[in-house]
């Protein structure tokens, strides 16, 4: 309840309602835009600031450390149980979908621990970088393998670098370029921006902190406020095509995130992180891509149905998680020995 009565998922539930009602309130997509970019800037900032004043200790290593194994582990778990399901492809994109990370999720957790006093480490903006490329890259080695399974060995050629190439399904003879695919992964320009905010955080340490409070403390609970108001329009946007989807599903949108959740609970525990990394780390592995997957896969995975795994992840999943995930992941975190 106290989660539910901050305003700034107060205006994400008011954007659900204005999208459900079929109101004519909207948001412009390059306001929106802007507003993403300000509070991955912001959140690098805060981070970076957060890293140079305790430096790099034993938590930030195991913290990177969890992040990267999480990052690999729960898309190979999900394509596994979603094999059974649905499509092969179907299911690589899912588990990119919800092995990658949502950054407006872990923004959101960020200023939920703000709220309520508990302390985290800005490392952990370094942590939602690093998860959010390997599922990608893990869900299209996939995709080739079934591809492989379904062509013949003329199929597979070798592209002008020594890179691997294999035809696609795709009208007009599409292929997988991996250094395309790589390069969209790796330097990708929200990560890159929250990399660089963080590097500037880091070395301007306390004198830019104070400099840049006004920009990255001051304003960023209402920036925030207004981009959950867009989110919360995208969110009712998409539930319609939650509509005849395969209980089995829409069960794994809500149970998934629990599992993930529940596994970084117990990394962190193992690693002895404090509560609020604990909790961030656990938001994360919960939350679901819905911005960075849909835009590369849907050029890597054609054969996927784009409105499956994105509906699922951002008509489900992220408001779930906005409104009882972040709450429970930092009630576990502080509570459980």
């Amino acid at each position: 309840m106290n989660n539910l009565v901050d305003p700034a998922i107060l205006f994400f539930v008011v954007g659900v309602m204005a999208g459900l009602v079929r109101s004519n309130l909207e948001i412009p997509p390059a306001i929106s835009r802007f507003l993403s970019m300000y509070l991955l800037m912001a959140l690098g900032l805060k981070g970076g600031f957060a890293l140079a004043a305790s430096g790099l200790n034993t938590q930030v290593v195991a913290g990177l450390g969890i992040a990267v194994v999480l990052a690999v582990v729960v898309p190979l778990i999900g394509y596994t149980l979603l094999r059974r399901w649905v499509s092969g492809f179907d299911a690589a994109a899912l588990a990119a979908t919800y092995g990658s990370v949502s950054a407006v999720t872990f923004i959101t957790a960020t200023g939920h621990l703000d709220r309520i006093g508990l302390p985290y480490g800005g490392h952990m903006a370094a942590a939602m970088a690093l998860m959010e490329s390997p599922a990608i890259v893990l869900a299209v080695l996939m995709a080739n393998r079934l591809r492989q399974q379904q062509t013949a060995p003329a199929g597979l050629v070798v592209g002008g670098g020594g890179a691997a190439v294999l035809a696609g399904p795709t009208g007009g003879g599409g292929s997988t370029d991996w250094r395309k695919l790589l390069h969209e992964s790796f330097t990708d320009g929200s990560q890159l921006l929250l990399i660089g905010a963080m590097a500037v955080g880091l070395m301007t340490g306390e004198a830019g902190r104070e400099a840049m409070q006004p920009f990255s403390g001051d304003l960023f609970k209402g920036m925030l406020a207004f981009f959950l108001l867009d989110m919360g329009l995208m969110a009712a946007r998409n539930l319609p095509g939650l509509r005849g989807r395969s209980p089995v599903l829409l069960a794994y949108g809500v149970l998934a995130p629990l599992l993930h959740a529940s596994l970084a609970w117990a990394l962190a525990r193992t690693a002895g992180l404090q509560a609020g990394d604990t909790a961030l780390l656990m938001t994360l592995a919960a939350s679901a891509s819905y911005i960075a997957v849909p835009a590369v896969v849907r050029y890597a995975i054609p054969e996927a149905n784009p409105s499956l795994y994105f509906g699922l992840s951002l008509g489900l999943t992220f408001p779930l998680n906005l409104l009882l995930g972040i709450p429970l992941y930092t009630h576990l975190a502080t509570t459980l020995p």
